[in-house]
């Protein structure tokens, strides 16, 4: 058993020697933040975004590193995930996205405001957070030859934008009706044509124009117009 005086010091060394690794810990967790967080691209576009995110507040809804409400879509890695032109789209007009069912207010956001936000989130997903949150483990889909692909097989744009309205393999939104076998039911022109305007197409469609760029148009009437069912051999 300790004297009482060998107890007080061991007490002492004891706090001593846990404040010290408390104090370098902390001092080291400083130390890392600035490289952690990609300090030098905090532009006034994303310092801009970022107070449009706390005066609109959309963690009322929204999750963000963790933090906020869970009832609209987490999004510390939404622009990894879905992309300028679907963000963009979606601020712009969330209706038009999602037509009937349960959707984000419109703010009417200015361009300018839009581009902030989408800087602001994109800053956000860079951000070294450890390994959070996890990427979903996403099934594999049937693709032209019956083969399998994965999601990184697809077009990006694809997982980005399409993958939120239409299923694939089983996998993916429900608003719009599922891509499997599309090749079989459209040729490539009319494909294109769907993607360029749907509206010009049919005049109650859901889909909304996106902004896709005449590449990215090009890489989904390829990968889509070839999405049929394996003929044997």
């Amino acid at each position: 058993m300790l004297s009482k005086s060998a107890a007080r010091a061991f007490f002492l060394a004891g706090t001593a020697v846990c404040t010290t690794a408390f104090v370098g810990l902390t001092v080291d967790t400083f130390q890392r933040i600035p490289a952690q967080t990609h300090e030098d691209t905090i532009t006034p576009a994303v310092r801009a975004g970022k107070d449009l995110w706390d005066s609109n507040n959309c963690m009322g809804c929204h999750t963000l590193m963790g933090e906020g409400a869970y009832y609209a879509p987490e999004l510390t890695r939404v622009y990894e995930r879905r992309g300028p032109a679907f963000m963009k789209a979606m601020l712009r007009d969330p209706a038009a996205m999602y037509p009937g069912q349960r959707q984000m207010t419109n703010y009417h956001f200015t361009d300018d405001e839009i581009d902030a936000l989408i800087a602001f989130l994109k800053w956000v997903g860079e951000v070294d957070l450890q390994g959070f949150p996890p990427k979903p483990n996403l099934v594999q889909v049937a693709v032209t030859t019956g083969g399998l692909a994965s999601a990184a097989d697809r077009p990006q744009v694809f997982n980005q934008i399409c993958i939120a309205c239409h299923a694939l393999g089983g996998q993916g939104g429900a608003v719009g009706p599922a891509l499997d076998r599309v090749g079989d039911r459209l040729d490539a022109q009319a494909i294109r044509r769907r993607l360029e305007d749907p509206l010009s197409v049919q005049a109650d469609a859901k889909m909304p124009k996106l902004p896709l760029t005449p590449e990215q148009i090009q890489e989904l009437v390829a990968f889509l117009s070839q999405t049929k069912t394996e003929v044997p051999r």
